[in-house]
């Protein structure tokens, strides 16, 4: 039997503290410690208590959210913590904030009154508990052996001309994963970036706001009818799966509200399943860090139309969700830290290119 994860609540609300108590009270695998009123408090219990992990407020009195956890990156830089915000511009500017400073992740915080209500409160549940065992993988018990061993890194396809499009598919860990990743393009890089990052309404424009400040390429969020080009970086808006249409005129934009795939929406799957009906083998796939498996059947998609995916590796990802599940299937043609990740992708599109321009037969 694995050890059950210790979770300590940090939060101002009392009616939170108690809902939250009782979703982790009702967990085998979960055991809730003290809970505390404020960051002050919650500081001392992590030291009392030695907590697995931290659902962190962001707003409270005494030391905020913000204070917090920049204490606990300085005393358990390892210690992972997510942040509790609520869905207004000001907490999802926050959240992002604290991404940067090193939380895990974050889950978005009902009012005391909505968090009562029966699917509230499961919904809180099925959530929280998802992200807490994907960030506390050693307190979970060991899976069974696959019926079916790992398969090898899929080999590069045949080329399909010069690569037209990226596209990424990135989860838990993504903002920041993003802020490393999108800066290292350079600003004649060929062809358009388009993404998945699964985040709530308002939280991926401010996303694509900040991503815009540091790159060299224009960040956007996705736009119905957008026409994309060379050097630009698309981001899915929050609640609306994304899709690319490859018409006459050039490449467009669709959203859509279909039902969620893989509980995402924005989903990767379905970016990715559009790029290989519109590009086929001449679009190439990132799927980056993140919890779950968003992201695999589009990648057969792509690898089916004859396009490459290059996948994040489990050292360097905040969750080995996503590309573990890519990776295990043999769709991976490299797995890379991601720091080396960028560099790959511009190889790729540049060889591409360089060879569509050799004549047939030229060396």
């Amino acid at each position: 039997m694995a050890t059950p994860t210790r979770v300590l609540v940090v939060d101002d609300s009392v009616v939170i503290r108690r809902i939250l108590g009782q979703i982790l009270d009702g967990e085998p695998d979960l055991e809730p410690l003290r809970p505390a009123a404020n960051g002050k408090i919650g500081l001392a219990r992590i030291e009392e208590d030695k907590p697995d992990i931290v659902i962190l407020d962001v707003e409270m009195p005494v030391l905020d959210g913000l204070q917090t956890l920049a204490q606990i990156r300085k005393d358990w830089p390892s210690l992972p913590v997510i942040m509790f915000s609520t869905l207004t511009e000001r907490g999802a500017t926050t959240t992002l904030d604290a991404l940067s400073l090193g939380a895990s992740d974050y889950l978005a915080k009902p009012t005391a009154a909505v968090a009562v209500m029966s699917s509230s409160a499961e919904q809180i549940r099925t959530d929280l508990c998802a992200k807490i065992r994907a960030l506390c993988p050693a307190n979970q018990p060991m899976p069974l052996a696959s019926a079916r061993p790992r398969s090898r890194p899929a080999a590069a396809p045949a080329s399909a001309g010069p690569i037209e499009i990226v596209t990424v598919g990135v989860s838990t860990g993504g903002p920041n994963a993003l802020a490393e990743f999108l800066p290292q393009f350079p600003a004649d890089f060929p062809v358009p970036i388009v993404i998945v990052q699964h985040m709530p309404p308002m939280f991926t424009r401010l996303l694509a706001e900040r991503l815009d400040r540091d790159c060299k390429l224009s960040v956007r969020e996705g736009e119905a009818g957008q026409k994309i080009g060379p050097g630009e970086i698309w981001l899915a808006p929050g609640d609306k799966h994304m899709v690319i249409d490859k018409r006459l005129d050039g490449a467009r934009i669709d959203l859509n509200l279909d039902p969620p795939e893989c509980s995402c929406r924005p989903a990767a799957d379905v970016l990715f399943r559009s790029v290989a009906q519109a590009y086929g083998g001449a679009s190439l796939g990132v799927v980056l860090t993140g919890m779950g498996q968003d992201g695999l059947r589009g990648s057969e998609a792509m690898t089916d139309a004859g396009a490459s995916i290059i996948a994040q590796d489990e050292a360097s990802c905040v969750v080995w969700g996503m590309p573990a599940a890519v990776t295990n299937a043999g769709l991976a043609t490299e797995v890379l830290p991601l720091a080396q990740i960028a560099g790959a992708v511009c190889r790729r599109v540049e060889r591409s290119r360089d060879a569509s321009k050799t004549p047939a037969g030229g060396r």
